[in-house]
């Protein structure tokens, strides 16, 4: 990891030398890299988080194999944040993949390249880097208060210090006494509310998906309250629902499957199929993959891969057309050529199945999407299997993404990541506006902006010349 700039150890004429004491609002990734890298540089950390005890969005997105970052070509690799890439770029160039991989190494944590160039811990699992993580942080001091809901800043100073009590502190360790600070952030706790006064804040409270695990996106009207620029947060890496054609074409659209596709194919994969869509600035996408029918429409990782321009074109123009190659493998005119052989007695899903290999939820899907008529003709059904038009019409509730966009703009925070309406008080991870696909490159990301933070914190501290506690630098 890149070391961080060491504050000058100088203080204020007349007022006592002392370390700083900063706030982490969020324990997630971004959360817990800032206090690593804060209570390295010699900093009070203490750690606030909702639920009742740390990182668990990152332990449940590790359940199926922690997918920690990509091996990407790095210039291919940026370019998976799209429009944010330029403000992305300085903090993943600080703290990347390389670095990444290198800081789990140092907790005892191997990581491997799997076929798809993701990045794994050889364990496949959250749990063990977490332990051996958190095991760090209090080693190097850092204090955590859970069950505290971050309710916004206090109207009127603080007084009181931060106890143990006050903590209600996972590991019950004292936590140190503070100097009343500059930050007085209210919070709901188990015992009512609770003022507590920082020196400075860094921000990590996630997006707006998965509100169980504390990303719930309440932040959102504290921050506009206090003169931050927002932008409403979206689904992301999400799910859409469909609408089908009814029986007379003359009438509108339906919403969702049939009850007889949804009740046979709910859950089911959609294997080896090509995802074709143009967006509506025009740019063409082509991904391949499979999917998933859900209850309402389609999701999964192909489906994921190309949320951010679908839901673009769907906010914009009302719905997005998804074309699905169901026969990657053959072309249109092959098809027709063999679906036009005579099937004699066999019945169509028979026939669909000996010449073009289209069955199971395949065929449930042609028949769910076409008119009787089109099975008729062999062109017709051909090109229908090539480019089955879904017609997309609402992205699933951004509560079920697996992670959300919108956030803080960039313009609202200057280049160390500081908010300009609220001094002393930094934002990171899932907060801002930045999306990426899945892959590793979230948790890049997150990580990155973490990191980013904790170096602004150490800038800003060192500009109002208040000391850590000791020399040094601030890598893990």
């Amino acid at each position: 990891m890149t070391p961080i700039h060491q504050p000058a150890r100088t203080h204020r004429q007349g007022a006592p030398a002392r370390p700083a004491h900063v706030g982490v609002i969020g324990g997630g990734p971004a959360g817990l890299i800032a206090a690593e890298l804060l209570a390295s540089a010699g900093l009070q950390v203490t750690v606030f988080d909702a639920m009742p005890s740390v990182g668990r969005k990152f332990l449940l997105a590790g359940r199926g194999g922690l997918n920690l970052t990509h091996s990407e070509a790095h210039e291919a690799f940026l370019d998976r944040y799209g429009a944010r890439r330029t403000q992305l770029a300085p903090m993943i160039d600080a703290f990347g993949p390389t670095a990444l991989r290198a800081w789990a190494h140092a907790l005892g944590i191997e990581t491997f390249v799997g076929s798809s160039g993701r990045v794994f811990p050889t364990e496949m699992k959250a749990a063990p880097l977490l332990r051996a993580w958190l095991v760090r942080l209090r080693a190097a001091g850092v204090q955590f208060a859970v069950r505290h809901r971050w309710r916004g800043w206090a109207p009127t100073p603080a007084t009181e210090t931060v106890t143990a009590a006050a903590h209600a502190n996972e590991d019950a360790h004292p936590c140190p006494a503070t100097t009343p600070g500059s930050q007085h952030l209210l919070f709901d706790t188990p015992d009512g509310e609770r003022v507590v006064a920082m020196d400075v804040v860094v921000l990590a409270l996630g997006g707006g998906s998965w509100a169980k695990l504390g990303s719930d996106g309440a932040w959102v009207p504290l921050l506009r309250a206090a003169g931050v620029e927002v932008a409403d947060l979206l689904p992301a890496n999400c799910g859409f629902d469909v609408a089908r054609l009814p029986t007379d074409a003359r009438s509108p659209l339906l919403p969702g499957w049939s009850t007889h596709f949804a009740e046979r194919f709910r859950g089911q994969p959609l294997k080896s199929v090509v995802a074709r869509f143009t967006a509506a600035d025009g740019t063409m996408y082509e991904r391949a993959g499979e999917c998933l029918i859900s209850a309402t429409g389609i999701e999964g990782g192909l489906i994921y891969a190309l949320s951010a321009p679908l839901r673009d074109t769907l906010l914009e123009h009302g719905s997005a057309t998804l074309h699905l190659d169901l026969a990657p493998g053959r072309s249109a005119e092959r098809l027709a050529a063999e679906l036009g052989r005579p099937r004699g007695s066999r019945s169509m899903a028979s026939h669909l199945q000996s010449q073009a290999g289209i069955k199971g939820v395949k065929a449930g899907l042609l028949r769910e999407c076409l008119a009787k008529t089109d099975f008729d003709d062999p062109a017709r059904l051909a090109a229908s299997i090539k480019a089955l038009p879904l017609t997309l019409v609402a992205t699933r509730p951004l509560d079920e993404a697996i992670s959300s966009a919108g956030g803080v703009r960039f313009e609202a925070v200057d280049a160390h990541l500081m908010l300009h309406a609220r001094p002393g008080v930094f934002v990171a991870g899932e907060m801002l506006d930045w999306e990426a696909p899945t892959g590793g490159y979230l948790l890049t990301a997150c990580f990155a902006s973490g990191a980013a933070a904790a170096r602004g914190v150490l800038h800003w501290l060192s500009a109002a010349k208040i000391t850590p506690a000791a020399a040094g630098t601030a890598s893990p």
